[in-house]
C-alpha cells in the first residue's frame, strides 16, 4: 500500500514539474523535447493541437507494447501519462509568466522536466512514449536511461530541424540534454 501511495505521489508531482517545465519554460520560446512530447509540442506550434490530449493519442501504441514486455509498466505508464498530459494542458497559463533569456530557458526548463521524469522513473512510473520505451531499452541492455532518453530525444529533435530555426534547435538539443542528465541524477541506479 505505501508503494501505490509513493508512486501516486511522484507521479503527481513529477507531472506538475513536467508541465511547468514544459509551459513555463519551453513553449514561450517554441522549443521541443524530444520523444512523445517533443512531437505532440511540435504539432501544437505549428497546428496548436493541444499538447497533453496530442502525447496522449500519440503515445498509445508505445503504451500497448510495453504491456506485451510487462504489464506493470502498461499501468504505470498509463497512470502517469494520463495525470501528466492533464498537467500539461491545465498548466498552459504559464506560457506567459517567465521571462527569462531563451539560454537560461532551455537550461532550466530541461532540470525542471528531468527532475519530474526523474522522479517518476525511480518510482518506477512515467509519462509514457518515449520514457517508456527508453526505460524498457535501458533495463533490457543494461545501458544508462540519461544516454538512452537524450538519444531517442535527439532523434526527434533532428527530425524537427526541417521545422525549426538553428537557434531553436540548439537550444532544444541543450533542453534535451538537461533533461537527460537531470533524469539520470534523480533516478539513480
Amino acid at each position: 500500500m505505501i508503494v501505490i501511495f509513493q508512486k501516486l505521489i511522484a507521479t503527481l508531482i513529477g507531472s506538475l514539474l513536467l508541465g511547468v517545465g514544459v509551459n513555463g519554460f519551453l513553449v514561450p520560446y517554441h522549443l521541443i523535447d524530444g520523444g512523445i512530447l517533443g512531437i505532440a509540442l511540435l504539432l501544437h506550434y505549428f497546428f496548436e493541437f493541444p499538447t497533453g490530449i496530442t502525447m496522449v493519442g500519440l503515445s498509445i501504441p508505445v503504451c500497448m507494447l510495453s504491456s506485451l514486455y510487462e504489464r506493470g509498466y502498461f499501468f504505470s505508464s498509463m497512470q502517469g501519462l494520463l495525470v501528466s498530459s492533464l498537467f500539461i494542458d491545465l498548466l498552459a497559463p504559464l506560457r506567459s509568466q517567465f521571462f527569462i533569456p531563451q539560454l537560461a530557458s532551455a537550461l532550466i526548463g530541461g532540470a525542471i522536466i528531468g527532475v519530474g521524469v526523474g522522479l517518476m522513473l525511480r518510482y518506477k512510473t512515467n509519462t509514457g512514449g518515449t520514457d517508456l520505451l527508453a526505460e524498457i531499452i535501458s533495463e533490457t541492455f543494461s545501458l544508462n536511461i540519461a544516454l538512452v532518453i537524450i538519444m531517442i530525444d535527439g532523434i526527434i529533435v533532428l527530425a524537427g530541424l526541417t521545422l525549426l530555426k538553428l537557434d531553436t534547435f540548439i537550444y532544444s538539443c541543450i533542453a534535451i540534454t538537461s533533461v537527460g542528465l537531470i533524469t539520470s541524477l534523480i533516478k539513480g541506479k
